[in-house]
C-alpha cells in the first residue's frame, strides 16, 4: 500500500526534543523554529454541529452539555440517524376525502435500528422534539450541582473581602493609635474574635445519601435460562448514556450528537498563531496555516540497498522544496554536543541526544526584523530536552550543496524538461525535475550489530529559509537565513552477510 506521509520512517526533531513526521509539525515564522503539538497552546474558537453546521456560543454549548439539540446518533452503532417518512392511516376511514398523514421516525442506515424498535412514537414534524427517557436521579444530581455552585460562589466572595481588607496599611483608626479592635470589643462586652462571614453564610449542604437495607434478590433466571448476548448492551453502549446505563438493547434511546470544535494553535514562545481556521463551520480553509509541510524541505526515502554490518550501502533520498523561493540544502553531521551548565561535552552515538539552545544563524546572525518581532517576553520558556533516539549507522556527508528551485505547480504537467540549468554534482544528484531532486548518500551500519536490528541514521539538514513577513520599513526585502533541522531515518533491519 502506498503512503504519502507514512509510515513514519522519516522524522524531524522538534525544538522540545520529540521526533515527529513533517505532517505533524508546525513552523513558527517569528521564532523560526519547529513546533509540535506539545509546543503550542490549544484555544477553542467555536463550537458547532458536524451534521447541521449550527454554531453555538460557548455558554450555550456548556448548558447543552456539548451536544446538539436537533441531531441524533444511533445508540447501537454510533452513526448518524436519518429522519425517515412514514404514513399513518386517515383519521376517519369512512370519509373518502381524508388523506393519510405523514409521520416521521429516526432510522440508522448502517445497522437498520429505528426509533420504532424501542417504542418511541412517530412525530408529525421532521424537526419535532423526540421524547427522551427521564432519569430518576435527575433531581438528586441537580441538588448536588447547585450545592457545589453555591460553595464556589461563597469562596469567591470571601477572597474578594480579604483583598479589600489588605488594601490599606491601617485598617481602622484604632490600629493606627495602638488600640486594637479586639480590646475595644472586649471592653464593650462583645466577643474579641469576629466570626468569619464564610462560615456564617456557609451554604447548606445537600442531604447525605442513605443506603437501602432492602435490595432486590438475585434473579434465578440468569442461572436457569440461556443468555442471549445480542440482547445485552456492550460497555461502550452503556457509557454513551452514563445517567441511565441500560442493560438491554430494548432500552437504548437516541443520543444527541456531540459538538465539534474549531481550535487555533498558538506558539508558546512568542504567542503568535501557527494555525487558525475560519469561523464558518461549512468552510475547511484556514486564515493562518503555518504547517511545516509548507515551509521545510521534505525528505523521503526512495531506495536503500541491503544493510550489512560494517559495509557501506547506497541510499537515495528525495528532497522537495515546498516554498515559492529558491533554497540551498547542505548536509551536515548530526550534532552530538550536549550544552548544559557544566559546559559543552561530547557524547557517543549510542547515548541520547539533546537539542542545543537556540543559536544565531550562520548568515550574519539573527535578522534585526526577527529580533523586533520576538522582542517581547514569552509567557512560557521552552527548555530543550534530550532526544531518546540512538543512531547506529554512519552517514557519509557530501561536500557539495544541492540547489532546489521554487515550487511551480505548472511544471508538474510540463514534460519539456528542466529549464533551470543547474550544474549539479553527478556523484550526489541522481535526478532532478522542477522543485524535486534525488540525492545519493552512502550509509554504513556499525560493526557488531545483531541480525534484524533496526538501523537508524541521522544528519542535520541546513537550508536557506526566506521569511517574507519579517520585513521592516527600511528594508523591504525578505530576510534569508540558514535554518538547521535534524532528520532521523529508519532504514530497515540488518541482514546477513553476502
Amino acid at each position: 500500500m502506498a503512503h504519502i506521509v507514512g509510515p513514519e520512517v522519516v522524522k524531524y526533531a522538534c525544538t522540545c526534543g520529540l521526533l515527529k513526521p513533517i505532517s505533524l509539525l508546525y513552523f513558527c515564522r517569528y521564532c523560526c523554529e519547529l513546533r509540535c503539538g506539545f509546543c503550542v497552546c490549544h484555544e477553542v474558537d467555536s463550537h458547532f454541529c458536524g451534521k447541521c453546521c449550527e454554531n453555538l456560543p460557548s455558554s450555550e454549548a456548556r448548558l447543552k452539555k456539548n451536544r446538539c439539540g436537533n441531531c441524533y446518533i444511533c445508540p447501537f452503532c454510533q452513526q448518524e440517524l436519518s429522519t425517515r417518512i412514514g404514513s399513518k392511516g386517515p383519521s376517519n376511514p369512512e370519509d373518502p376525502k381524508s388523506t393519510p398523514k405523514k409521520m416521521y421516525y429516526l432510522s440508522c442506515l448502517y445497522c437498520r435500528w429505528s426509533s420504532r424498535d424501542v417504542g418511541i412514537p412517530d412525530q408529525g414534524a421532521a424537526t419535532g422534539a423526540w421524547p427522551e427517557r427521564e432519569n430518576v436521579h435527575a433531581n438528586r444530581l441537580q441538588e448536588v450541582i447547585e450545592a457545589y455552585k453555591a460553595f464556589v460562589l461563597a469562596q469567591k466572595q470571601q477572597k474578594e473581602r480579604e483583598k479589600k481588607k489588605q488594601r490599606g496599611k491601617f485598617v481602622s483608626y484604632t490600629d493606627r493609635t495602638g488600640v486594637t479592635a479586639a480590646a475595644i470589643r472586649k471592653r464593650i462586652g462583645l466577643p474579641a474574635e469576629v466570626p468569619n462571614t464564610y462560615y456564617r453564610n456557609r451554604p447548606k449542604l445537600p442531604e447525605p445519601a442513605t443506603p437501602r437495607e432492602e435490595v432486590e434478590d438475585f434473579p434465578e433466571e440468569l442461572l436457569t435460562k440461556s443468555l442471549n448476548l445480542l440482547e445485552i448492551t456492550t460497555i461502550e453502549q452503556r457509557l454513551l448514556q452514563p445517567d441511565l446505563q441500560p442493560t438491554t438493547v430494548d432500552k437504548l434511546f437516541p443520543i444527541h450528537k456531540q459538538l465539534s470544535i474549531k481550535r487555533s494553535l498558538r506558539c508558546r514562545s512568542c504567542e503568535h498563531n501557527v494555525s487558525k481556521p475560519e469561523y464558518n463551520p461549512n468552510s475547511v480553509k484556514f486564515k493562518i496555516q503555518l504547517f511545516a509541510y509548507y515551509h521545510i524541505p521534505e525528505v523521503r526515502i526512495v531506495t536503500v540497498e541491503p544493510l550489512r554490518a560494517g559495509k557501506p550501502a547506497e541510499l537515495i533520498l528525495k528532497l522537495t522544496n515546498p516554498t515559492q523561493h529558491q533554497t540551498v540544502i547542505t548536509f551536515l553531521p548530526l550534532d552530538l554536543t550536549v550544552r548544559g551548565g557544566d559546559g559543552d561535552r561530547e557524547v557517543g552515538e549510542t547515548q541520547s541526544l539533546s537539542l542545543p539552545e537556540k543559536q544565531p544563524p550562520s548568515l550574519g546572525g539573527q535578522p534585526s526584523s526577527l529580533l523586533s518581532l520576538s522582542s517581547r517576553q514569552p509567557s512560557i520558556t521552552i527548555k530543550p530536552r534530550p532526544i531518546f533516539q540512538s543512531t547506529n549507522c554512519q552517514v557519509a556527508i557530501p561536500g557539495s550543496k544541492v540547489i532546489l528551485p521554487p515550487r511551480d505547480d505548472a511544471a508538474e504537467y510540463d514534460d519539456s524538461g528542466d529549464s533551470h540549468n543547474i550544474q549539479d554534482d553527478t556523484k550526489l544528484v541522481v535526478w532532478r525535475k522542477s522543485n524535486k531532486v534525488f540525492v545519493k548518500l552512502v550509509v554504513t551500519p556499525d560493526d557488531g550489530l545483531e541480525l534484524n536490528t533496526e538501523i537508524v541514521a541521522g544528519f542535520t539538514m541546513q537550508h536557506i529559509y526566506t521569511n517574507t513577513i519579517a520585513t521592516t520599513v527600511e528594508n523591504k526585502e525578505p530576510d534569508r537565513h540558514d535554518h538547521n533541522v535534524r532528520v532521523f531515518l529508519t532504514l530497515g533491519n540488518l541482514v546477513g552477510c553476502e
